[in-house]
């Protein structure tokens, strides 16, 4: 029951590092497209890693201002 009350106390950092690990995979989607041509593509991948990392920074903001910490 503890370690359940442990990875529920986890779960806003994970999502916040998982906002971030996607923002960086779109990111270089967008650049790899754009190297090769794809305009289109890179264009959308680009919109979607800029969503994802504006999220990720209202999110951290949050939790700094609301002070949830990384549990130890």
């Amino acid at each position: 029951m503890r370690r359940h009350a442990l990875r529920a106390a986890r779960i806003p950092y994970l999502e916040e590092t998982d906002m971030l690990y996607w923002a960086a995979v779109f990111f270089v989607i967008a650049l790899i497209a754009a190297f090769l041509g794809f305009g289109g593509i890179a264009a959308g991948a680009a919109g979607i890693a800029k969503i994802l990392f504006f999220v990720f920074l209202v999110l951290a903001v949050l939790s700094l201002i609301f002070g949830r910490r990384i549990p130890t």
